[in-house]
């Protein structure tokens, strides 16, 4: 895994803060700690999109911090659990390993020819 993708990963943990933060905060701390997360997240995004594909990267970044939200929400909020919503999110996560495979047979061969 390249440095690019790591930090989409990081961005995408804190898209599931802050998304936590929207819904929870109630303080000016929660706020700014929201605050923070979204600049960090979008800081982020846009630096791996520097580099990756921008498609690519924003269809990683929404499908991480989807599935991260919805895991937080059964392990950190008591949202009931369901399979079917375990098993959506394991066809969302299929669908993001195959972008991100695939992105990277692409970024080999433009690499090869430079």
């Amino acid at each position: 895994m390249n440095k690019e993708w790591g930090k989409l990963i990081v961005a995408a943990l804190f898209e599931v803060g802050w998304v936590i933060g929207l819904k929870h905060a109630d303080s000016w701390l929660d706020w700014s700690g929201t605050l923070i997360a979204i600049y960090i997240s979008f800081h982020l995004l846009i630096a791996s999109g520097k580099k990756l594909p921008v498609g690519t990267a924003y269809a990683v970044f929404t499908g991480l911090g989807t599935a991260g939200t919805v895991l937080a929400e059964i392990l950190l909020f008591g949202v009931p659990f369901q399979w079917s919503k375990i098993l959506l999110i394991l066809f969302l996560l299929s669908g993001i390993i195959g972008l991100k495979v695939l992105t990277d047979s692409h970024d080999k061969k433009e690499g090869e020819t430079a």
